[in-house]
């Protein structure tokens, strides 16, 4: 994390302005210098404490200051001043948001991309070396391109998003507050043509990302061959995640990396998907349903569910075949 010396007071404020309040002793002209590990954290640092693993950890940090529930100040050095916290985990993500936003301040177009006369750019826009906007592209406020990114055509990125180095995003509309990680490809065709004769099916479709979605590195979202392909608000995508065209994300899902989602098939809301998912077309899974890592699963999910295996199955169930397989080894 890049040294700033910044008051606290700057990083309380911001804080506040996500509802968290803070109860400290520690002076609002205080100068943070960075925040940091427990183990690696000094004088000018801030740190966070919120598992118990770490407890042997925490009672030898030199840090100046630690985020930390009401009932662990026992157990900070003196040295270290407790930041009473209601969710010491969920201040330490905000603070690492306070910290980036200001490392990215700094907003310019450079001079070595290429930026169509007809696109339409916000206030306070940055586009990195070598980048290239198409003239249908619409880029709102604080959006942020990096080095050697394509967008369009056909493009809309909401305010404050941020799109990382390599990635191409074409017929895609992006929501406000979302982060495009390196090396993602967003609206390109998907897999599709017929069996007999492998006529290829020109895809037409668009992409719809919603609010505060995080994609992570070189994962790939394809247009939807006649319609959307929907990922909704608050949704977590890991690295290398394939979503085929026509697929629907629920809020709030978070998908682990690896996983291949295949073309039409629906996610609920509130989801949980483990690495190395494989999850077959044209299925409906519910809202609020969990599925093991490496699970493959081919038929649809009820709202509720956890499931593992291949094929997925109730994972009570999975795990007593694991174990009945694993005796009949013996």
């Amino acid at each position: 994390m890049k040294k700033l010396m910044i008051n606290f007071l700057e990083l309380k404020n911001f804080l506040k302005s996500h509802s968290i309040n803070v109860k400290t002793n520690l002076s609002d002209n205080f100068s943070i210098e960075s925040i940091a590990s427990l183990k690696n954290a000094n004088e000018f640092s801030l740190s966070f404490f919120h598992n118990s693993k770490y407890l042997d950890v925490l009672k030898k940090t030199n840090a100046a200051a630690c985020f930390v529930s009401d009932d662990q100040i026992i157990h900070l050095p003196k040295n270290c001043l407790p930041i009473i916290v209601e969710n010491p985990y969920e201040s330490f993500a905000y603070t690492t948001i306070f910290f980036d936003n200001l490392v990215n301040v700094s907003r310019c177009i450079s001079k070595k991309s290429s930026i169509n006369n007809t696109s339409i750019l916000g206030m306070h826009i940055s586009i990195g070396d070598f980048s290239y906007v198409d003239k249908t592209s619409f880029l709102l406020n604080n959006v942020v391109i990096k080095n050697n990114v394509v967008i369009g055509p056909n493009v809309k990125i909401g305010k404050n998003s941020v799109i990382e180095s390599g990635s191409i995003v074409s017929n895609t509309t992006i929501g406000d507050d979302c982060v495009i990680q390196s090396g993602c490809v967003i609206g390109d065709s998907g897999f599709g043509f017929t069996q007999d004769n492998k006529v290829p099916i020109k895809h037409v479709g668009n992409v719809i990302i919603g609010k505060n979605v995080s994609i992570g590195s070189n994962s790939t979202i394809d247009r939807a061959s006649l319609d959307s392909t929907i990922i909704s608000d608050n949704v977590r995508i890991d690295n290398l995640v394939q979503i085929a065209h026509n697929v629907f994300i629920g809020k709030n899902t978070i998908i682990a990396a690896q996983t291949g989602i295949a073309g039409s098939s629906s996610i609920g809301e509130n989801c949980k998907i483990g690495g190395q998912v494989g999850i077959s077309g044209h299925l409906n899974i519910g809202n609020n349903v969990i599925i093991a890592g490496k699970s493959g699963v081919t038929k649809n999910i009820n709202f509720n569910s956890v499931i593992a295996g291949f094929p997925a199955i109730d994972i009570k169930l999975w795990k007593k075949s694991i174990i009945k397989n694993y005796k009949n080894l013996k």
